[in-house]
């Protein structure tokens, strides 16, 4: 398995980055690829997750172990895949889809694409009591990634068009994305801040 990957991001794409790593480009799947938009052309670690189905190897990728973790823990979770599993982790709420697991929330869990009363069901049978100590980690891990973000951007329409094709990518469908995307419109940020905005709104009650 490949621990992870050094190297330079040189493309991003709403489903994936491209890592060149001394003059060899992987293809790298991510739950939020704009979230390495600040280091396009600039030497990064993304920790990955080799996936080998028949007809297919994936690399997926992470800004932190932890994140991998929670992955890892969500994929062996019947009726959860690799895309399922990624829009999980992308809304960047781990504490908020353990507490659900934790307290058997089921319609906080099938808020995400792909999760089903019965898959939300297994989650929690499947993972309560397994995922709690992920908590602090992860919450760190993205405090961190927050820090070094940019808060200003100057191509709004651009930044904005992106972020709705990510989240087409992560499987949220036209009528979830339009109800979010006049919250969006009000909004001056970076790709990145558009997703994780959209998602957190996605997520309310």
């Amino acid at each position: 398995m490949i621990e992870c990957l050094t190297g330079k991001v040189i493309n991003i794409e709403p489903e994936t980055v491209v890592v060149d790593v001394h003059g060899v480009g992987y293809l790298v799947y991510c739950g939020n690829p704009y979230k390495f938009g600040e280091w396009m052309d600039k030497s990064i670690t993304i920790y990955t997750y080799q996936h080998v189905r028949e007809d297919a190897i994936r690399l997926y990728g992470f800004f932190h172990r932890e994140e991998r973790r929670l992955f890892e823990k969500l994929l062996q979770v019947s009726g959860i895949g690799p895309k399922g599993a990624l829009a999980i982790v992308a809304a960047e709420q781990p504490e908020l889809v353990i507490q659900a697991i934790e307290n058997e929330d089921e319609s906080f869990l099938v808020k995400f694409p792909g999760v089903g009363k019965k898959t939300a069901r297994q989650m929690i049978l499947d993972l309560k009591g397994k995922v709690a100590e992920l908590v602090p980690s992860l919450t760190e891990s993205n405090e961190r990634v927050s820090d070094v973000v940019n808060r200003h951007t100057t191509s709004l329409p651009k930044e904005l068009d992106e972020a709705l094709e990510a989240l087409r990518a992560l499987g949220y469908v036209e009528r979830e994305i339009k109800k979010v995307q006049p919250i969006l419109e009000k909004q001056e940020l970076t790709t990145d801040e558009y997703i994780k905005l959209a998602l957190k709104e996605m997520l309310k009650s």
